[in-house]
């Protein structure tokens, strides 16, 4: 990757407050890489510009990172990866678990567990109705559904305690007032992706 792609890479996270070793760093320069790599073939994500990868998918993958506690996590629609990939590498301790239905990205997903050694990452293509896998202490989503659609879908895999993380736009208001009265908002948090002006939040949900 260019020096551009790591100069914005090490700045952001620094402004993240996230304090990377050089493993993680270069695990996620390779992820970037193979991302670029695979989408000009596979059409991965929208997002072409390395540098713009940088902030669009790294960044704003890691800037749920504080919010994290696992030690068992679900991405459900996970697409390329993220932002499950991201948040192994930045915490080797996390089991994460990505689940996605189309084969392609799954594909890239498993390519990329392999080249980067990530031990603590699992893959799987199904859609999230027919998987049965339960007890997660964190299920965390990037674009997947609406909120209430998130929340009914994978509430039989959350484990008792658990939370819901879901990263919306700031028009989440209206998704928030469709949720379940047995659902419970504990925290909304503004997420300021260094490099985007977009605005992002993460809500973090309980049962009620």
């Amino acid at each position: 990757m260019t020096p551009a792609c790591e100069a914005r890479l090490d700045a952001g996270l620094a402004e993240l407050g996230l304090e990377v070793d050089a493993t993680a760093r270069e695990r996620l320069l390779a992820l970037l890489a193979l991302l670029h790599k695979w989408n000009r073939a596979y059409n991965l994500t929208a997002v072409r510009d390395p540098e713009q990868m940088v902030t669009r998918h790294l960044l704003d993958s890691a800037s749920v990172a504080t919010a994290v506690r696992g030690p068992r996590l679900l991405d459900v629609g996970a697409g390329a990866g993220l932002p499950g990939l991201v948040l192994a590498i930045l915490d080797p301790s996390l089991e994460v678990t990505m689940l996605d239905g189309n084969g392609k990205k799954v594909r890239f997903q498993r390519q990329a567990v392999l080249e980067l050694g990530l031990e603590n990452v699992t893959p799987v293509q199904a859609r999230v109705e027919h998987f049965t896998t339960r007890d997660f202490d964190q299920i965390v989503s990037r674009a997947f559904a609406q909120l209430a659609t998130f929340v009914e879908l994978t509430r039989p895999l959350l484990a008792e305690g658990g939370e819901w993380l879901a990263m919306k736009g700031r028009d989440a208001a209206s998704e928030l007032a469709e949720l379940p009265p047995n659902v419970a908002l504990i925290e909304r948090r503004d997420l300021e992706v260094p490099g985007d002006a977009a605005q992002r939040v993460l809500l973090r949900l309980r049962r009620a």
